[in-house]
């Protein structure tokens, strides 16, 4: 899942979650306990590392309704979810996630807040493509009997997730660290989503994914100069993991067009493309300085990955954001500006109750700006169906 993080997969959809979603426990079943370990994710090295704290912007962990999708009729849109499970039963990259001689080196040449950065980042896409997995793991479970079809999806793109999630783990052993994804699958809290907005959120997750990687690779393709590890040479065919499940999600909610086609369909839309945006926008800012070791910078690429994360929702979505209006980035800047203030206040002497009151103002400058840009008005593309967009 990709991730709002890159991740999504981060997916990712995190803003507002806690005022918005109620959160339960996700069953874990002793299938899901066997696929971890086929994926060698028991095969750390020592120096487990802590995970990061959540915060409303980390990668969460997500459940449903498994009832109410078990009973839905894909009847309208069969043949396409025919096509992209035989897609996925081609498993065009069984073969791609084999760590080479590359890998075999020291990397203590990546120090300092590099380092840093490039071990933050590879935790935040393993935590986002393992709560993909958790997520369709149970799905396909849950599915079996009720909707084989769906459920040999989601099985199909939980063994990629799983890959994924295997593959950026590894590759923190590299610098002597790695998550304990069995604690993760314990610990974390699981925020409910009802079908229709796992349909938007894992869309969105899967196909920002896809832009987020395919940028990466396409510019070290072009300045290999600026590849500083070789787990970026993986990222085209990674990616298109990341283009067939989003493909998957559309053709789910072809079948389903009461999802897509009123007016709280368009309002939910605008809300997930902006909690999407802003997260991913957020985050990169903050740590812009990964962006910056590999050749990139964090600006000019999240506004590529949103544009064209835009662009390619349309072919679905009813409605796309107004990213070209100056509003859009001058108000995200106002909130990245209020964090930055938020964090110096966090770890000044301060005492907690008084930093509580210096806190507050910033908190209601950011919902006023996400409420400003929530109005933006978007653009109607439920007009063009059928046509080339």
């Amino acid at each position: 899942m990709g991730k709002l993080q890159i991740g999504w997969r981060s997916p990712q959809v995190k803003l507002f979650h806690l005022a918005v979603f109620r959160s339960k426990k996700l069953n874990k079943s002793v299938d899901m306990v066997n696929t971890l370990k086929k994926n060698n994710f028991e095969e750390l090295r020592p120096g487990i590392k802590v995970p990061a704290q959540e915060t409303i912007l980390t990668p969460r962990f997500y459940t449903t309704d498994f009832e109410a999708m078990g009973k839905m009729d894909i009847s309208v849109n069969e043949d396409e979810l025919k096509a992209i499970l035989k897609e996925f039963r081609a498993d065009y990259n069984r073969h791609h996630f084999v760590r080479d001689r590359e890998f075999e080196q020291s990397w203590e040449n990546i120090d300092g807040e590099t380092r840093r950065l490039f071990v933050e980042f590879l935790e935040r896409s393993c935590t986002a493509e393992f709560s993909g997995f958790l997520l369709y793991k149970e799905l396909g479970r849950r599915l079996k009997d009720k909707n084989p079809l769906l459920a040999e999806c989601f099985t199909l793109m939980s063994r990629d997730e799983a890959r994924h999630a295997g593959f950026l783990n590894k590759a923190m052993s590299d610098f002597n660290l790695s998550l304990d994804l069995g604690f993760l699958t314990k610990s974390r809290k699981y925020t409910f989503f009802e079908p229709k907005f796992i349909f938007y959120a894992t869309y969105l997750s899967e196909k920002i994914g896809y832009w987020r990687y395919i940028t990466i690779y396409r510019h070290l393709e072009k300045n290999p100069e600026d590849c500083i590890y070789p787990i970026f040479r993986f990222f085209e065919n990674w990616c298109q993991d990341e283009n067939r499940h989003s493909d998957f999600f559309d053709a789910m909610m072809k079948s389903q067009p009461q999802i897509l086609n009123d007016w709280k369909a368009r309002l939910w839309c605008r809300f997930f493309l902006l909690s999407v945006f802003a997260t991913m926008y957020l985050n990169d800012i903050q740590r812009s300085g990964f962006y910056e070791s590999i050749g990139l910078n964090a600006r000019e690429y999240d506004k590529h990955v949103i544009e064209k994360t835009n662009e390619t929702a349309g072919r679905v979505f009813p409605i796309t954001l107004d990213v070209e209006n100056p509003e859009f980035y001058d108000r995200l800047e106002t909130c990245i500006e209020n964090n930055e203030k938020l964090r110096a206040i966090k770890n000044s002497n301060t005492p907690k109750f008084l930093q509580l009151f210096q806190k507050l103002p910033l908190y209601i400058s950011n919902g006023w700006q996400f409420l400003r840009l929530f109005f933006i008005k978007p653009i109607r593309v439920d007009n063009l169906e059928g046509t080339v967009r």
